[in-house]
């Protein structure tokens, strides 16, 4: 079992910058493909940003392409989303999410692709 506990969200002002983290337990998770989600209220959860297990394959949603990055520690069980030049609708929940891909180069950009989720963290852009 993979617990999954995010961390760094918060109120911040329209261009201003975040640094979500989330860290696992449970098992190591450097074979795990790793994702960030996002949930507006009354929207549908979607995908943000995601990366293989080597850390150097990365996906991210046109959205927030350019502004937010994807990183991973696997020594750490790790994984972080740099978040840049927000606006009032990155607005959301974001939650962290792992699955064990045995190392596969493919990022998963689909909520039924993982398997574990953590709590999730608020993030809120004013304008």
């Amino acid at each position: 079992q993979v617990q999954l506990v995010e961390s760094g969200g918060g109120l911040v002002q329209a261009g201003g910058s975040l640094r979500l983290s989330c860290v696992a337990s449970g098992r190591t998770f450097s074979s795990y493909a790793m994702a960030w989600f996002r949930q507006a209220a009354g929207k549908e959860r979607e995908f943000v940003a995601g990366v293989a297990w080597t850390g150097t394959r990365k996906y991210y949603a046109d959205s927030v392409k350019g502004r937010f990055t994807i990183s991973r520690d696997n020594a750490k069980n790790a994984a972080y989303l740099q978040m840049n030049s927000l606006k009032p609708e990155d607005t959301a929940k974001y939650y962290c999410a792992a699955d064990q891909k045995y190392k596969s180069l493919t990022v998963y950009d689909t909520a039924g692709e993982y398997e574990y989720w953590g709590q999730g963290t608020q993030v809120t852009v004013s304008s």
